[in-house]
This record gives structure tokens, C-alpha cells and sequence, in this order.
């Protein structure tokens, strides 16, 4: 969506992202969609070479995203990134119990590495800012997030794949994986009907720990669209997201939520609103936001607040500030030395835009 944004503005993107034809581009375990490539520097020197960014901005910290900082580091190329992801807390949250700390210090040692010689690191909300700052992270910038309310609308409640559920539906959209927090909302004695839309690595056991609850599998689109229009209720367990993109979906498609008073639904509503109910105990939350009025109008007023050519102007300006070469050199037709013999890779997407002189 960032890189349609950028074409109605007359922006040239080159989104780089691993090439899965490569034998060093790999799975990560208990996350198969999730690609890395490794050993990618003669790849990427090719795409700064032939594409020539004006500006780079490395969207996560995997090896494509190590290579394209280093490339840009040995050839003085400035450069942003982006802290989308609590990695240090996904992975404490994997490790034994008595290891959680040192891999949680040791992986914000890595990540603060990282980004030190980024010139802006966007980050998409202010608890996330508070956050990094307070770990000594320097030079951030806010990028807020976009729905698409074409997509994401009320498309009515007549769905047949729910037509024989017992309402209310609640439903669940994302990652079935445990940062997720998914059982304290699957184990709620709640009533009407669960609803479980996404893939993940716990998808197995929680079917098989939670057999009343409705997993529907992986939806895009219009699939994805219709199923949360046909919901009643959305529900929020989540304690780790940065953002919570899936709550902006959900209140495009007119529906009420439920969450817990964690920094993505707090800094996303700021508290309870007519539409969203915010509460440590998420029962009590689920049981406070089906009181809530059901008429989707607010909801989905909210959500216009939040566009994807409004957070794409952000992004853009964030670049503008930080151009990669000197634009004076560009604007006297000076050609930057682009590297000629890469270095290292990371990263799952890589964002490298060139603007339209």
C-alpha cells in the first residue's frame, strides 16, 4: 500500500525482498512464510547499481537488511529503517525460563547496533518511541499506519460459511502463534461463537486445545473483508504488537472491540471509547464491549482517520530528511558512486525508492 502511495506521487519503489529461487534463502522455523536470504551482497549491489536510489529504507532487521546496511555504510550512503517488530520479547518469550533476560539484553544490544547509524528510525506509535528511547535507541521518527476503507467496510452480516454459528461472533484475525496470546481469549466462557481467522504455528494445538472455537484458515482480501463484517465482536489479546493493524481493519468493517490495555489498543484508541472496550481482565472487556452501541457508524468514522496517503506523506517527508546521497550532487548531474562490490544481507522487505527529479 506505502508503494502504490508512492506512485500517486510520482515516486519510483523498488520494493527487495528474498529471492526464494536462491538455495541460501531459507523458512524460519515455525514460520515457513517468513523468508531469509543469506549471502545476498552481489544481488544487492546489482539493484543499487542499475536502480540508483535517491533514498533506502531497510524495513526489517533480517539479512537482507545487515547486507543493505553494510553496503551502505562502506560506500557512505545514508539510509532509514523501521523497528516493526518486538523481537527481543518474541524470542525471550521462546527461550527457558532462566535464559529470557540475557536473550532479551542481547538482542536489543543487536538491534540498537542495528539502527545506530540509521538516520531516522520510524517507529509507528508513541509507546513504541517511549519504549526504544528508554533503551537508548536515538533519532526516531513517527510512521503511523493506513486501511483501505474500500476493502475493509460493512459488507453485511450474511455470510454463509457463519450462517449456522450461534451469535454473538467474536472474532480473532492474525498469527496463530504465542506471542499472540491467543488462549486468553480461546479459554473465555463467553457467549456465542468463537471465530479464529489466520495461520501459525500453534494452529494444530489450539485446535486441538480448543475444539468449540472456529478456525477458518489464512483470508486476503474480499474473503477477509466479508469475514470481519460478518463478526460482531473483535478481539485483541494481544500484549506484544507494535501496532495492531487488524484493529483499524476491524473498525473499517464497523465493528466493536475488545483488547487489553497493552500499547498497541492504547496507543491506537488511548482508552475506552463508544466503540472499544480496554480491560486487564479480557473477559471483562469482551463482556463491557457487547454492551457497546452496535450501529458501526463509529467505528468506522474512526478509522477514516487513519489512510494510507496521510501515513505515506509521513514516510515520505521521514525520507526527504534523509536522502541517501547528496541531492545538490544529484541536481548538478554528478553520478554518486554506487557500490560495485556489495557486502552482506538482511532482511525480510527492503523498501528502496527513488524520487522523481
Amino acid at each position: 500500500m506505502t508503494a502504490d502511495e508512492l506512485a500517486r506521487m510520482d515516486c519510483q519503489t523498488l520494493i527487495v525482498s528474498p529471492d526464494v529461487r536462491r538455495r541460501a534463502t531459507i523458512s524460519v522455523p515455525f514460520y515457513r512464510e517468513i523468508k531469509l536470504e543469506f549471502f545476498a551482497r552481489r544481488r544487492l549491489g546489482r539493484v543499487f547499481r542499475e536502480f540508483g536510489p535517491e533514498y533506502v529504507h531497510i524495513a526489517t532487521e533480517g539479512p537482507l537488511g545487515w547486507a543493505a546496511r553494510r553496503i551502505c555504510l562502506r560506500h557512505n550512503l545514508g539510509f532509514t529503517t523501521a523497528y516493526h517488530t518486538r523481537f527481543p520479547e518474541y524470542l525471550a518469550e521462546r527461550a527457558p525460563k532462566l535464559l529470557a533476560g540475557i536473550v532479551r539484553r542481547a538482542t536489543y544490544a543487536a538491534l540498537r547496533r542495528f539502527h545506530a547509524p540509521s538516520q531516522a528510525v520510524m517507529v509507528a506509535t508513541a509507546s513504541m518511541e517511549r519504549e526504544l528511547l528508554a533503551r537508548s535507541f536515538s533519532r526516531i521518527h513517527r510512521w503511523s499506519r493506513g486501511v483501505d476503507l474500500s476493502l475493509f467496510r460493512p459488507h453485511g452480516k450474511d455470510l454463509a460459511d457463519f450462517a449456522n454459528l450461534p451469535r454473538p461472533l467474536l472474532l480473532y484475525v492474525g498469527r496463530l502463534a504465542i506471542e499472540k496470546n491467543l488462549r486468553a481469549f480461546l479459554s473465555l466462557d463467553t457467549p456465542g461463537s468463537k471465530v479464529v481467522i489466520g495461520d501459525g504455528p500453534d494452529l494444530e494445538a489450539l485446535k486441538h486445545d480448543y475444539p468449540d472455537a472456529y478456525f477458518q484458515g489464512a483470508k486476503q482480501g474480499i474473503d477477509l473483508a466479508r469475514c470481519y463484517a460478518a463478526a460482531d465482536l473483535f478481539v485483541f489479546p494481544s500484549i506484544m504488537d507494535t501496532f495492531g493493524l487488524v484493529l483499524l481493519e476491524a473498525c473499517a468493517s464497523g465493528l466493536r472491540i475488545a483488547a487489553l490495555p497493552a500499547p498497541g489498543p492504547l496507543d491506537i484508541f488511548g482508552g475506552d471509547t463508544d466503540f472499544a472496550a480496554l480491560d486487564p481482565d479480557l473477559g471483562g472487556a469482551v463482556a463491557r464491549a457487547l454492551t457497546l452501541t452496535d450501529d458501526g457508524e463509529a467505528p468506522r468514522a474512526f478509522a477514516r482517520r487513519f489512510t494510507w496517503s496521510a501515513c505515506t506523506e509521513q514516510f515520505r517527508a521521514i525520507l526527504r530528511s534523509s536522502p541517501c546521497v547528496d541531492r545538490h550532487s544529484l541536481a548538478a548531474k554528478e553520478a554518486p558512486t554506487w557500490p560495485q562490490a556489495p557486502e552482506t544481507s538482511m532482511q525480510e522487505i527492503s523498501l528502496i525508492t527513488r524520487n522523481e527529479l
